[in-house]
C-alpha cells in the first residue's frame, strides 16, 4: 500500500509524514532570505542582502537533495520551489542591482544625486532581468514533461537562474570586495556606474530567456588523466576563497561568463557528432 503523500484533493483526510514537510521548510527559508536580501537592498545595507542571497542559494541547493533523501518529493514542493526560485534569483537581485546602481534609498551615488531618468531606466532594466528569470523558469518547467534530443542531456537550454543570478551580481560582488580592502577605487566606481549595471541587466536576462545551451554541471565527467588537475585547480579556488571570499566569488562570476561561447562550440560538436552516428543506411536504386 503506498504510502499518503502531500498530492491529493482539497479537503480529503491524509496523514503526511513530518518527514514530507523538512524539505518545504527549507525551500520557505530560501525565499525568506531572498525576501530578506531586497529589504536589506532598499535600505542600502548591501554586503548583508549579499550574504541573504548566498544563504537563499545554499538552501536552494539543499531542498531538492533532502527530498530524494527523505523519500519526499512532492509536486507541491517542485512548484514552492519554482516560485521561491523567483524570488532568490529573479527579484532579488534584481532590486539589489536597483538599488546599488543608484545609490541606495536615497539615490546618491558618489556624493551626486542620481538623475531621474537614469533611475527610471535601472528600474526598467531591473524588471526585465527579473521576468527573464520568470520565463525562463516558467519554460524549465514546461520542458520538463517533453523529451529532448540526447545530446541536451550534457546541456541547459538558456543560464540556468542561479546561474544568472551569480553573473549579473558579479560587478557588484567584485566593486563592495575592493572597496572593502581599500583597492583600486578607480575600478570600484566603474564597475558602479549605472551602465555597467544596465548592461549586465539587460545582457544576463537575455541569455536566460535565450535557448542557447549552457553547461549542465551534473553532466560533467573528469577523465582519470585529468584528475589530478582539477583537483589541484578546487584546491587553490578553496583556498582562495577562504583568503578571499568575496573578491574569488565575483571573479568566478565574470570567469562563468565566458564559459557561454565555449559551451556553444561544445555543443555544435556534440551536435553534429550525433547526427553523423544516427543518419539512416544509405538507400540505393535497383
Amino acid at each position: 500500500m503506498e504510502e499518503p503523500t502531500l498530492d491529493g484533493p482539497l479537503g480529503e483526510q491524509q496523514q503526511v509524514p513530518l518527514r514530507a514537510i523538512v524539505p518545504n521548510l527549507v525551500t520557505s527559508l530560501a525565499a525568506c532570505a531572498g525576501i530578506t536580501s531586497i529589504s536589506l537592498s532598499s535600505e542600502g545595507r548591501f554586503e548583508h542582502a549579499l550574504v541573504a542571497i548566498l544563504i537563499a542559494c545554499v538552501c536552494d541547493g539543499m531542498d531538492g537533495r533532502i527530498a530524494r533523501l527523505l523519500n519526499a518529493s512532492s509536486k507541491l514542493g517542485a512548484e514552492l520551489d519554482s516560485l521561491a526560485d523567483f524570488v532568490n534569483f529573479g527579484v532579488a537581485p534584481a532590486m539589489f542591482m536597483y538599488f546599488w546602481m543608484t545609490g541606495g534609498p536615497l539615490h546618491v551615488l558618489g556624493g551626486a544625486a542620481v538623475p531621474t531618468p537614469l533611475i527610471r531606466i535601472v528600474l526598467g532594466c531591473s524588471l526585465y532581468y527579473a521576468l527573464c528569470d520568470c520565463f525562463r523558469l516558467a519554460r524549465f518547467n514546461t520542458m520538463l514533461e517533453q523529451p529532448s534530443m540526447p545530446y541536451w542531456k550534457h546541456f541547459f537550454t538558456g543560464v540556468p537562474a542561479p546561474g544568472g543570478c551569480w553573473m549579473v551580481l558579479s560587478p557588484a560582488i567584485l566593486s563592495l570586495a575592493l572597496d572593502a580592502k581599500g583597492k583600486a577605487p578607480a575600478l570600484a566606481t566603474a564597475l558602479q556606474n549605472p551602465w555597467t549595471g544596465i548592461f549586465m541587466l539587460l545582457f544576463v536576462g537575455t541569455l536566460m530567456a535565450s535557448r542557447l545551451p549552457t553547461i549542465s554541471l551534473k553532466a560533467v565527467h573528469i577523465r582519470g588523466k585529468y584528475l589530478l588537475p582539477v583537483m589541484a585547480t578546487l584546491l587553490l579556488v578553496v583556498a582562495f576563497m577562504a583568503s578571499n571570499f568575496w573578491m574569488t566569488v565575483g571573479v568566478l562570476g565574470l570567469l562563468y561568463i565566458l564559459t557561454v561561447p565555449v559551451t556553444c562550440w561544445l555543443f555544435v560538436k556534440t551536435k553534429s557528432a550525433w547526427e553523423a552516428s544516427n543518419l539512416p543506411p544509405c538507400q540505393t536504386g535497383a
